[in-house]
């Protein structure tokens, strides 16, 4: 569990022992319930991030809703969250942190093709081995939260730990011209384990 559940965890938490403790059974199992999701929402489970050259790794868990050719060859992969995948994100490549942009924006469903474009976000450029990538953590219509945890100059390895996105929410990830996508829409990856693409 990422240290960020525990300021909603542990309110929740306490107030279902108070309500069991004031004689209130089913609004503290209530609680207590909530409580169980949150940690269930906010785990990080151990993943085995796969090894080789020229490798880009999915940067979220969830359903592959959408792959775009754009002019310019580049391909952009959109991802789904339900409220039951896991919700930290991880960086595609091994590479450094350019640029992170925060955009505010609206809060459409995150299945919406036009939430990529709309809704607030934040917007990471990772560049290393030779290529560039766009990573975008998309807020949808429950999620209300994009978090990165690191600064421009940051230098990640290949699946490590970006940040998350609170509560269902999409990423895209933008791919150099020239990658072979190895996914296809409706198949279901793993941050950091599934490869999605490999470039020369």
């Amino acid at each position: 569990m990422v240290s960020d559940a525990y300021k909603f965890f542990l309110p929740v938490l306490m107030l279902g022992i108070l309500f069991a403790v004031l004689g209130f059974p089913y609004i503290a199992l209530i609680l207590i319930l909530l409580s169980v999701f949150i940690c269930c929402f906010f785990r990080n489970p151990d993943r085995k991030i796969p090894q080789g050259e020229n490798l880009i790794v999915s940067p979220a868990d969830g359903k592959v809703v959408k792959i775009l050719q754009q002019p310019d060859g580049t391909k952009t992969i959109s991802i789904f969250l339900s409220i039951f995948n896991v919700h930290v994100n991880r960086s595609p490549i091994a590479g450094r942190l350019e640029k992170l942009q925060y955009k505010r924006g609206k809060f459409k469903a995150a299945f919406d093709d036009e939430a990529s474009n709309v809704n607030e976000q934040n917007i990471l450029i990772i560049s290393g081995q030779g290529i560039s990538v766009v990573v975008r953590q998309i807020a949808g219509l429950i999620a209300r939260r994009v978090v990165c945890w690191r600064e421009p100059g940051y230098d990640f390895a290949r699946g490590e730990l970006i940040g998350l996105i609170r509560f269902g929410s999409r990423v895209d990830i933008t791919l150099p011209a020239g990658t072979k996508v190895t996914v296809q829409i409706g198949d279901r990856v793993k941050g950091g384990s599934s490869i999605l693409g490999e470039y020369a």
